[in-house]
């Protein structure tokens, strides 16, 4: 019998005390195997993010890159406008997508794109542009900038350094720093804008990975910068849903930046902004505020709680760049003034943006605000012939404004 009860137990079964073997159960039959959990339903299109349902019906879509590249007889460089004195003037084209623009030492104009996955090189041979495909097959590397000849470009998520980038135009060799500035992996609103600051460090913006969220304030929504070898992290702006333009004080050295509200709250909901950094780390309201605007989307903090914009541009009007005109060839009201490529909404019934604005100080500090390149807007047939999308200072002073729909840069002079 105790040979029986220790065979028993050596099969693993437990008796509950007072029971014979005669008296034990049938073993309970197995439990089902648990339903797999039902999948997530898909995520909209990032452009459909926030749609209201009474919008579901909605046509407004993000405007389709033009991605051939546009014969130089079609750019309707003919139809841009600039205040009296200046001339406009198709300087190269043949660079779909062309976005934000770099100058190397020796004169080499270095331009990114996004969705065509391209950098540019452009060089002036005696009046004569010849440009060339410098990087291809990156996924929207939108970022370029240019310190000690050596060419950063940073991509979705990646960043890169070409050293001695103009005695190597021919076959770049690009170092990848992409660990070192431990850029995320979220693809909405991943593209990036990137310079040198005054104190050389390297600045980079993380947009948001939604349309509107409450989301991780230590890897997103921020302007940050670091060390050119992707050292010493520092953070800049917080609470910048999505900052495509930020340029430095030429006076001051102060960071100025651009910033994009969110989209599906209305025509004329939130606004734009341009803000300047005058703390560190400030926090600057996203996601809960914009321009001024309380996002009923998200409830938590109110628009008090932080610093207004130094300036509220306009609704959906998506400024990309902010720079600042370093040349001494323009008038005295332009310099040291913001050149704004407004590159133009889609979220909006009526149009706005798809302009050039500057933007300057006047008495007591005040900014005003003026048209300078237009022309790209037909209000009438609601259309749009460009997309401004960088601008650049040449050592003439002259001064070169992108155009991501036609391709192209236009330069612009002072001629009298």
């Amino acid at each position: 019998m105790k040979s029986r009860i220790r065979g028993v137990i050596a099969a693993g079964l437990i008796f509950a005390p007072g029971l014979t073997l005669a008296q034990t159960a049938a073993p309970a039959p197995a439990a089902a195997p648990a339903a797999a959990p039902a999948a997530a339903p898909a995520a909209p299109p990032a452009g459909q993010q926030g749609r209201p349902p009474e919008m579901s019906g909605s046509t407004l879509a993000p405007h389709a890159p033009r991605l051939p590249a546009t014969a130089a007889a079609t750019i309707p460089t003919a139809s841009l406008r600039v205040p009296e004195g200046f001339r406009v003037e198709l300087w190269a084209s043949g660079m779909p997508g062309v976005r934000a623009m770099a100058l190397g030492p020796n004169g080499t104009v270095f331009a990114g794109t996004r969705v065509i996955g391209r950098v540019y090189a452009v060089r002036d041979q005696g009046g004569q542009r010849t440009v060339s495909t410098l990087m291809q097959g990156l996924d929207q590397p939108s970022g370029v900038a240019v310190r000690d000849g050596a060419l950063y470009v940073a991509a979705m998520h990646r960043v890169l350094r070409v050293d001695n980038i103009e005695a190597n135009l021919a076959n770049p060799q690009p170092v990848d720093l992409t660990a070192a500035f431990a850029q995320a992996t979220d693809a909405h609103h991943g593209w990036k804008h990137i310079e040198f600051g005054p104190d050389g460090r390297l600045y980079i913006n993380r947009g948001v990975p939604c349309n509107i969220c409450d989301t991780d304030g230590e890897r997103f929504a921020l302007i940050e910068s670091w060390r050119p070898d992707g050292t010493d992290r520092r953070m800049e702006a917080r609470g910048v849903r999505n900052s495509v333009g930020f340029g430095f004080h030429p006076r001051t050295g102060q960071l100025w930046f651009s910033n994009h509200g969110r989209d599906w709250a209305g025509n004329d909901n939130p606004s734009d902004t341009l803000h300047v950094a005058a703390r560190r780390g400030e926090h600057h309201g996203y996601p809960w505020c914009a321009g001024g605007f309380q996002d009923p989307a998200v409830n938590g903090r109110l628009c008090s709680e932080f610093p207004p914009p130094a300036l509220v541009l306009g609704p959906h009007v998506a400024p990309v760049g902010t720079h600042f005109y370093t040349g001494t060839a323009f008038p005295e009201q332009y310099r040291g003034a913001m050149f704004i490529p407004l590159a133009g909404s889609w979220n909006r019934e009526q149009l706005s943006g798809f302009e050039v604005i500057t933007v300057r100080e006047g008495e007591g500090g005040r900014l005003i605000r003026e048209p300078f390149l237009t022309g790209f807007r037909d209000d009438a047939a609601r259309s749009f012939s460009g997309r401004p999308s960088g601008a650049l200072t040449l050592p003439d002073g002259s001064l070169l404004i992108s155009d991501q729909q036609n391709g192209a840069i236009y330069r612009i002079t002072y001629t009298r």
